[in-house]
């Protein structure tokens, strides 16, 4: 697994970014993780037809309405993924496992995908497809400015907030954050990091 760490960038420079990457990964059969956050942007998915009252930017993932900001860490997979469904169940194995390291409360929910401690919604997930490979990836709230985020429901669901591991008490840097990631996302793909 090769991992990318870039830092704060716009969210449109990263897509191009990644579709890059994402070429480079379907050529050469290697996995590349990417961590980054954000400026202040609301994305949706591409099937999301609702109007919304913010600004919003349209994406090829999947899903629906989508804050990211400084303070999220946003992990990018260009991973070989031929089987679509076998490589999303260990996506949710690696954060299954993160969280029950670090606040075991959060679990993933199946009806309305994302990780979640009884209504408020901790991590969102959004991936397509494209020659075996995904894109995009998963948005964890680490220590995020929630007033900006609950300006519209998580995803566009109803009665659902967006939280944070800080507001839930855990106090993880951002380094701390991304260490736990990898070694549980290396560990379940079985794919050690590259330097």
């Amino acid at each position: 697994m090769i991992l990318h760490d870039w830092g704060e960038v716009p969210y449109e420079e990263a897509m191009g970014r990644m579709r890059s990457i994402h070429k480079q990964a379907a050529e050469s059969g290697d996995n590349h993780l990417i961590f980054c956050s954000h400026p202040e942007i609301f994305t949706v998915g591409a099937d999301d037809k609702e109007a919304w009252e913010v600004p919003t930017l349209r994406s090829d993932r999947g899903g629906a309405i989508t804050c990211h900001s400084p303070g999220q860490l946003v992990a990018y997979f260009c991973f070989q993924a031929m089987v679509p469904a076998r490589f999303y169940a260990k996506v949710l194995e690696a954060y299954s496992n993160f969280f029950e390291e670090i606040l075991p409360t959060v679990a993933y929910d199946k009806e309305r995908p994302g990780f979640y401690i009884e209504n408020r919604k901790i991590a969102s997930l959004g991936f397509r497809y494209s020659s075996g490979v995904s894109l995009h990836g998963v948005s964890l709230n680490v220590d995020v400015d929630l007033a900006l985020h609950n300006c519209v429901n998580p995803c566009g669901l109803k009665g659902v907030r967006a939280t944070s591991l800080t507001a839930e008490g855990c106090k993880l840097s951002m380094d701390a954050a991304k260490a736990l990631l990898r070694s549980q996302i290396s560990e379940v793909f079985c794919d050690p990091i590259q330097a």
